[in-house]
Formats: structure tokens, C-alpha cells, sequence
């Protein structure tokens, strides 16, 4: 299928059924990635999309993990792999001509790691420790887990590392982790994703590389659950003494590639803010505006955005007692929204501004390969920067006034961590829950 016009967009195809997409960047490296339906949302048991993520690029059954470091040392490169609530990405960024050797190497990894217990025990298990060592001490990503967990209980609602008390011994194993891969890797739950490489290039060397995956998910193995993502709402408060953090949330929008995408949440969100984008300037958003009062709450606004659901989140952080106070100036400012109390001149900088951040987007190498991945895995279309871009141009205002109402006349989600005898409660600063 051929690409639509706009720099930011891709061609997409099937290569000896695995799907992939490329852009032909101008520039002398590449960015090449594996993105599987493997994140925490489709996990089968605690701890394994974390368990996948440290096994890639150790041993596999051509290579050693000291050979694929001297290799991609002497290539001159950069290996990674991270995973988030809905996908695991495994990728490489090396200098074009070197595309053959490390689409090899990302088919041998998704298809013939060596999951052994040394290794395991060794170096996965004590990495994973250490995330959840650095979980502790982040007051705001407890927070964002706490109110995923509140908002959607199972699936979106698994933390995204576990925390310290998840028995990690009690699923983990070397065994489950294979019969895991199987599952991840198999052809119908990844695509791969380049950016800065031949379309025909690609197609040429994943249908000579990636014929190790199963054609589908093996009946012997863990299969991935795909129930649809269910807002629920609440509310969830956790005492902590090193820090205050709240996330006030609601409903938000799937993506572009999902089939409840409302590119109207993005103008709310940008609308709201908290941050400015302009160097000595409190910016144009409502909640800088409305928040000045309580310059030690520190306000943001993000929309966090997954293939069949999404998360509208305000987050304060800072001097428990200036949360207290901002948070009741988010709740007023949405009632304003709601009630159309907003100059038409803001909701148009806030189309500008959400517009700029989602073609700003596109130029984060890391993200479109992310999004274009999982677009294609859940919904079988590459996430098109420009066509979202134009999405959002369209937005009105009566969009975003209906957009905030519903927020408000849904159950919200409220997490607090830190000093509770001070940090409200859903109820006191007006929400439902």
C-alpha cells in the first residue's frame, strides 16, 4: 500500500506474513524496530513483559550476548528494548548500509533467545529489582499506576513494573518465559517498523529473517488475552513521606488507529495544561492561568492514548498543601469549559498547540515507530501523523465543550500519594466517584 502524502507518513506491506512499515528518511542511519502486543496489558502473569524485555539481546541460539555486543560495537550501533502497557519494543539504531545484519539480529531475538535459569537469576531477576527499588521512591508514577489500576482495573490496569511485593519467584521461570515468547512472537502479535530504509529493502530481508516465527499462536502455549479495555472510575490513596502527587482523571480517547478515537480530548488536553511552551511566559492554558496562585503545585495535563481506550490525566505534584488548592482550580476549570466559558482565541491556540505537539510527534523517531507498530498489530493500519493532524484541525468548540462535560458527568478517577491528612479527597474538591 503506498504511503500518503506527507513526510511523516509510511508504506506499508506483508512480508512473509509479517507486517511492517517504512518511511525512506533521508540521512546515513536507521531506526529499526520489533513492536509486539506484549506489554503489561497482555501479560499472563506478573512480571513477564519486564521478564521479555531484559532476555533481548542476551544469548540466542547462533549467538552469544558477548558476540551480538561486539558485533553491534563494531557496526557501530545502539541496541534497546523497552516495553510499555500495551507493547514490547525491541530495536536498533545503526548506519544504513548495515540493515541486512540487524533485521537478521531482530529475528534471531524474537525467535531463538535461549531463555535460561543463570540468566534469569542472574541478571533478569536483580535488573527487575531494581525498577521496583526505583518505583518506591517516585511519588508520581505511583500515582499514574495507581489511577490506571483504579480506572481500569485489569489489562490497562496492570502497574507498569511490578511493584516490591509482586512474588516475582512464585510465576517467573525460564520455562513459562519461552512458552511466553511463542505467544508474544508469534507472527499475528508484531510488525516491525523502520525508519531511514528502502521499502523494498525491508520487504526483501524480513521474508529472508523472520521465517523462525510461528505463522500463529502455538496451542501448547499461554495465549495473550484480548478483552476489551473497561473504564471503571474511583478512587485509590496511598501515605508516602517522601514526596505528594495526584492524578485527577477521566475518560479519554483510543488512537488515531482505534475505533474510539476523539481527536477533541487532544485540544481539551492541550487547552487545560499546566506547562507553558513559551521561554517567560505562564502560557496560554487555563490550568497555568488557574493555578498561579499555588506556584508550589507543580500542574500537567497529558492524554494517554492506547489502542481501544485512553486517559485524560491532570497531574499535581509538589507542596501537599498548594495540591489541596490547585486541584479544586482543575475541577472549576473544567466546569468553565463545560459551561463554554472559554474565549474562542484559546481554543484556537489550543488546536494550534495540540496540532504542533502531534506533528512534533512525528519527528520523535522512538514514538512513531511505537505507535506505527501498534497500529498495525491492533488494527491493521500504520498510525498516520498527518492524517491525525488533520483530525484535530477540524476539531470546534462545541467539541471540546461537549468533550469536558462528559469528563465531568463521568466517574472520575482520583489516585493521591503522600501526606493524606492533606491531600483531598475526590469528594471534597466536587468530583463524582
Amino acid at each position: 500500500m503506498a504511503a500518503a502524502s506527507g513526510s511523516f507518513s509510511y508504506e506499508t506491506g506483508d512480508s512473509a506474513g509479517v507486517k511492517y512499515a517504512s518511511r525512506d528518511l533521508a540521512g546515513p542511519t536507521t531506526t529499526l524496530a520489533v513492536v509486539a502486543k506484549s506489554g503489561t496489558r497482555y501479560q499472563v502473569l506478573p512480571g513477564f513483559s519486564s521478564g521479555l524485555e531484559k532476555f533481548a539481546f542476551q544469548a540466542t541460539e547462533k549467538r552469544s550476548a558477548l558476540r551480538i555486543t561486539r558485533e553491534a560495537e563494531l557496526l557501530g550501533s545502539q541496541l534497546y528494548a523497552y516495553h510499555s502497557r500495551e507493547n514490547l519494543v525491541i530495536g536498533a539504531k545503526f548506519l544504513r548500509d548495515d540493515l541486512p545484519y540487524f533485521l537478521e539480529l531482530l529475528g534471531e531475538v524474537i525467535s531463538k533467545t535461549r531463555y535460561t535459569r543463570h540468566v534469569l537469576l542472574e541478571e533478569v531477576l536483580p535488573l527487575m529489582k531494581m525498577s521496583q527499588k526505583a518505583l518506591l521512591r517516585d511519588t508520581l508514577e505511583m500515582a499514574i499506576n495507581s489511577a490506571h489500576g483504579v480506572a481500569f482495573h485489569r489489562g490497562l490496569g496492570v502497574p507498569l513494573h511490578p511493584s516490591s511485593s509482586t512474588p516475582l519467584t512464585k510465576y517467573l521461570s525460564a520455562e513459562y518465559l519461552e512458552a511466553y515468547s511463542h505467544s508474544a512472537y508469534a507472527k499475528p502479535n508484531f510488525a516491525v517498523v523502520a525508519n531511514g530504509a528502502e521499502h523494498a529493502e525491508v520487504s526483501k530481508w524480513i521474508g529472508q529473517f523472520f521465517t523462525g516465527s510461528p505463522d500463529k499462536v502455538p496451542s501448547n502455549v499461554p495465549v495473550i488475552d484480548t478483552t476489551p479495555s473497561k473504564y471503571h472510575g474511583g478512587e485509590e490513596r496511598i501515605a508516602h513521606d517522601s514526596g505528594n502527587s495526584m492524578i485527577i482523571a477521566f475518560p479519554g480517547s483510543s488512537s488515531f488507529t482505534g475505533g474510539s478515537y476523539k481527536p477533541e480530548v487532544s485540544v481539551l488536553a492541550a487547552l487545560l495544561g499546566g506547562e507553558s511552551s513559551i521561554k517567560w511566559s505562564p502560557g496560554f492554558s487555563l490550568l497555568s492561568k488557574a493555578s498561579a496562585s499555588h506556584p508550589l503545585a507543580h500542574v500537567k495535563t497529558t492524554h494517554a492514548v492506547y489502542s481501544d481506550a485512553g486517559l485524560l490525566c491532570i497531574s499535581l505534584t509538589g507542596d501537599a498543601n498548594h495540591i489541596n488548592g490547585a486541584s479544586r482550580e482543575v475541577i472549576k476549570t473544567m466546569k468553565s469549559i463545560a459551561a463554554g466559558a472559554v474565549s474562542k482565541e484559546d481554543i484556537k491556540k489550543a488546536i494550534a498547540n495540540a496540532k504542533f505537539q502531534t506533528l512534533e510527534s512525528g519527528q520523535d523517531i522512538n514514538a512513531a515507530l511505537e505507535l506505527t507498530g501498534a497500529g498495525l498489530v491492533h488494527g491493521g493500519k500504520a498510525h498516520q501523523i498527518d492524517e491525525v493532524a488533520s483530525s484535530i484541525e477540524k476539531v470546534t468548540e462545541d467539541q471540546v465543550k461537549k468533550a469536558a462535560k462528559a469528563c465531568l458527568d463521568a466517574r472520575a478517577t482520583v489516585s493521591s500519594v503522600g501526606d493524606l491528612y492533606v491531600l483531598p479527597f475526590a469528594e471534597d474538591i466536587g468530583l463524582n466517584v
